[in-house]
């Protein structure tokens, strides 16, 4: 009888150890499997962000084969004009105006790859048929015809990016200086114009120096970061209207110069402004007040709508690679470089391309689009891979403070600073701004404007960027008559129905 009790007990025992175990081994599983699952979803959603970035790195092994067995595809412009093709013997060909070649040269790229991320690297999926499906590539292997990459058309005007480095070559504050423009529809973020200069020849890219010190092969649109200057008083001007109560009701005063922590703050051609509100501290573009709001704010309040805006983030568009905008993260900053923030300049930073985002925005209640530049993927025979996709990026302010911006910045242009950007027969706002910093060991300032046509018609926004500009000058003076000519520009198109 006891052993009997004893063995039961033994088995009981055992069976309990078992049933230990085989949870013990299904909680691992379950961690495992947990883990696996998480690792698939990581996988998946850095090849859906990173995926064409990594894909069409420089050093990945795929990239020779395939270039050396398929002509790449055609790269158009919106209107079908071609900017990029290639020969029977697969040597790639360029748009026949050189003045066109050079103009669009950053966006589209050069066939040795000396413009980082431009379309020619950064689309090399589509260009060389890596998304071409199974049965076109097995088609071309039985009939033995060399396959050909899918046609990519841009969002891109060629004629408008003409234009821009024609008027900055025209113009005599802008001739000879090195700067950038950009123009996109904010109501669906395509992107019609990515000017950098200087430029150069895609045919004529081994005669060029990379040591050149105007940087040629450098995409100034997206790639260079600049002080804004007085573009961030938007930014500003958003977050007083956020966090201060009755801002527009605020009497604030420009006198000689103000004193903060012994650093005295003028305004451009030491202007003295006196007592204004923020709105008409707004038009002149009075540095000193701006500087009272930004203390006001606070530092905290003013990253934070900084941060809405996009300053801070890691840009990761879909069609281009961007550099990112900066706003200063550290803590116990000097009530100095907070107030010389509400200004643009301490350690602010952004591109042409985020600022142009930043007037897309006001201009569309508060609403922010994803910058794109594929209109359209087709291969060779027709078949749509893909077409143009509006996303919104972010919604950086909401519809009462972007209208209220809106109207400052219409007024900017109809009796402010900006008057030099106006444009007959359209309703045009933006915002002028003249940054100051230094440039190899040098002093150098820049000249800004960016700006929209308000009319949903018309639904365009512009940055336009001049380098180096002389004494006494600033952005009203350098910037806004070039964006006077792309506004014009883009009312003619849109009346002869392109």
């Amino acid at each position: 009888m006891r052993w009997t009790i004893r063995a039961a007990f033994l088995e009981y025992r055992l069976e309990m150890k078992m049933k230990r175990k085989r949870r013990r081994i299904k909680l691992v599983i379950l961690f495992l499997g947990s883990l696996f699952l998480l690792l698939g979803i990581y996988g998946i959603g850095s090849i859906s962000t990173y995926g064409t970035r990594w894909f069409s790195y420089r050093r990945n092994p795929r990239l020779p084969i395939q270039k050396a067995e398929v002509l790449p595809g055609d790269i158009l412009d919106r209107n079908g004009a071609v900017l990029a093709t290639c020969d029977a013997q697969g040597n790639r060909i360029y748009a026949q105006d050189a003045e066109m070649r050079k103009a669009v040269v950053h966006v589209v790229g050069d066939a040795s790859g000396k413009v980082s991320n431009a379309v020619e690297s950064f689309q090399t999926g589509y260009l060389y048929g890596f998304e071409r499906p199974f049965w076109e590539l097995a088609s071309d292997l039985l009939s033995g015809k060399q396959g050909k990459g899918d046609t990519v058309q841009l969002t891109i005007d060629g004629t408008l990016s003409r234009e821009i480095v024609r008027t900055f070559s025209s113009l005599p504050l802008s001739a000879g200086h090195a700067g950038a423009a950009v123009v996109m529809n904010w109501q669906t973020g395509e992107v019609l114009a990515e000017v950098s200069l200087p430029g150069f020849d895609p045919l004529l890219a081994s005669q060029v120096q990379e040591t050149d010190a105007g940087q040629p092969f450098w995409n100034r649109a997206t790639q260079s970061l600049y002080p804004p200057g007085s573009i961030f008083k938007t930014v500003t001007a958003a977050a007083a209207l956020e966090s201060l109560e009755n801002p527009e009701q605020q009497i604030y005063m420009c006198e000689e110069g103000v004193d903060v922590d012994g650093f005295v703050i003028h305004d451009f051609g030491n202007a003295r402004h006196g007592q204004m509100t923020m709105q008409e501290a707004y038009l002149v573009s009075c540095n000193q007040i701006f500087a009272h709001i930004a203390l006001a704010v606070g530092d905290t309040k003013l990253r934070a709508c900084a941060e809405r805006f996009g300053f801070n983030d890691n840009f990761l568009f879909r069609d281009m690679v961007v550099s990112n905008s900066t706003y200063p993260v550290k803590n116990g900053r000097s009530r100095y470089e907070v107030a010389a923030s509400g200004f643009g300049q301490s350690a602010i930073a952004a591109s042409p391309l985020h600022l142009c985002l930043i007037a897309s925005a006001v201009a569309d209640h508060g609403i922010m689009m994803e910058p794109i530049l594929l209109h359209t993927v087709s291969s060779e025979n027709g078949a749509v891979r893909t077409r143009l996709s509006p996303r919104v990026y972010r919604k950086a302010l909401d519809v009462t403070e972007a209208d209220t911006l809106k109207q400052y910045m219409l007024e900017v242009v109809r009796s402010g600073t900006g008057r030099k950007a106006a444009c007959e027969g359209l309703t045009i706002g933006g915002k002028t701004g003249t940054a100051d910093s230094t440039l190899r060991g040098s002093p150098i300032s820049y000249g800004w404007f960016v700006g929209f046509c308000a009319e949903e018609a018309c639904p365009y926004s512009v940055c336009v960027l001049v380098e180096d500009i002389d004494s006494g000058e600033g952005g009203g003076s350098t910037a806004a008559p070039i964006a006077a000519r792309i506004f014009s520009y883009l009312r003619d198109m849109k009346s002869s129905g392109r």
